[in-house]
């Protein structure tokens, strides 16, 4: 009977455009605990501090339901088959990361969740409780666990099939449910995604600090980019997906259906001089119903000016300038790091004047020690 309704959850999983889905007990993987411990106990969480805030839930999936006996976990393709290192844009365009060019996939997977979770309810009666990566789940053991793949050395999930490209969510359910064999690792002795990180932000195999990590830096960090990182940067406007795109195994992944997560044109390598005069509605109107808009406009254009000062075209002068005197210090912060780049001359003429009314410490900064970190 258990094997037959996880035959049957699997069937109504890949008919709501699931790909995958695997199943586990609802205890928690060996060394999950430990390692959460360890990680927080170093600082590497930086501004997110809502993972220390529910770290004792995060441990273990009953310290959040203690009712749970299995939990089901589903992963949703969101490759395209691209070669994302290969087919990087030039300086003058910005790169998203692959994730964030679609709709949320919080809200296309929440919804896909809720169906199966009342379908399963239906099946097997008891209670369930829906989980995706905004609750505190550690999803990728549990997924590991579960047989889905394996966390690879850049602590994000690989698949056999997919490669990198997983979105999870996670079914807890009363019901008693086959569990599925743990995947094994596959890495190997491949360090690939370790060297290719531009911020050398894994401190060892599967050990990322996160206060060092791009994806970090231009989604969650919430205060002005440190100078170490800006270069590094690049033209990563939001997220980086070097280590996920890097991956050997991406070779098997197969591509996902158009129809499922569509990429929307205006988030596909959009042009810096178009981000760079977005004020906050124009902003919201842009990235409608995606992660980005969550980010704010000053925390993008802060990564969009970033990417203008590597970038190297001086008809984006016009375009950084005006934000010397907008009224987020984030923003006003990186103009001046941006200008000092691009038209250092410039910059000189105006630095006097901006210095007279700038209030903010951290933008007085910027304009005493310029692009480079050097006293002026």
């Amino acid at each position: 009977m258990a094997q037959a309704l996880k035959s049957i959850i699997a069937e109504r999983a890949k008919s709501l455009g699931f790909d995958t889905m695997r199943v586990t007990a609802a205890n928690a993987p060996a060394g999950m605990g430990e390692a959460l411990d360890a990680f927080l106990a170093e600082g590497r969480e930086g501004d997110m501090g809502w993972l220390k805030e529910t770290a004792e839930r995060r441990k273990a999936p009953r310290a959040l339901w203690p009712e749970a006996r299995s939990i089901i976990l589903l992963g949703l393709n969101y490759g395209d088959g691209k070669d994302l290192l290969a087919t990087r844009p030039g300086p003058a365009r910005g790169v998203i990361s692959i994730y964030a060019k679609r709709d949320d996939y919080h809200d296309v997977i929440k919804g896909k969740l809720k169906q199966l979770a009342g379908q399963i309810q239906a099946l097997a009666g008891g209670g369930v409780k829906v989980f995706i990566d905004t609750a505190p789940v550690m999803e990728k053991p549990l997924a590991a666990k579960a047989g889905l793949g394996w966390q690879g050395k850049n602590t994000t999930l690989v698949s056999r099939e997919f490669g990198s490209w997983l979105f999870l969510g996670a079914i807890f359910t009363t019901a008693e449910i086959e569990a599925d064999a743990e995947e094994v690792d596959h890495c190997g002795v491949c360090r690939l995604c370790l060297d290719v990180c531009p911020t050398d932000a894994f401190t060892a195999p599967y050990q990322i600090d996160a206060r060092k990590c791009v994806s970090y830096l231009t989604i969650e960090h919430k205060g002005h980019i440190a100078p170490e990182f800006r270069e590094a940067m690049g033209n990563r406007i939001y997220g980086c997906d070097d280590c996920l795109a890097i991956c050997p195994w991406n070779k098997f992944a197969k591509s996902s259906r158009e129809l499922k997560l569509a990429v929307r044109a205006e988030l596909d390598d959009p042009p810096l001089a178009e981000l760079l005069a977005l004020d906050d509605a124009a902003f919201r109107t842009r990235f409608r119903k995606t992660p980005i808009k969550r980010t704010g406009r000053d925390r993008f254009v802060r990564n969009a000016l970033i990417a203008a000062g590597n970038a190297g075209e001086p008809e984006l002068v016009p375009l950084v300038e005006p934000l010397l005197r907008d009224a987020s210090p984030l923003v006003r912060a990186m103009a001046v790091w941006a200008l000092q780049r691009l038209a250092p001359e410039r910059a000189s003429a105006l630095r006097a004047g901006c210095l007279a009314s700038e209030t903010d410490e951290d933008v007085r900064a910027e304009w005493k020690f310029g692009a480079r970190g050097e006293a002026r």
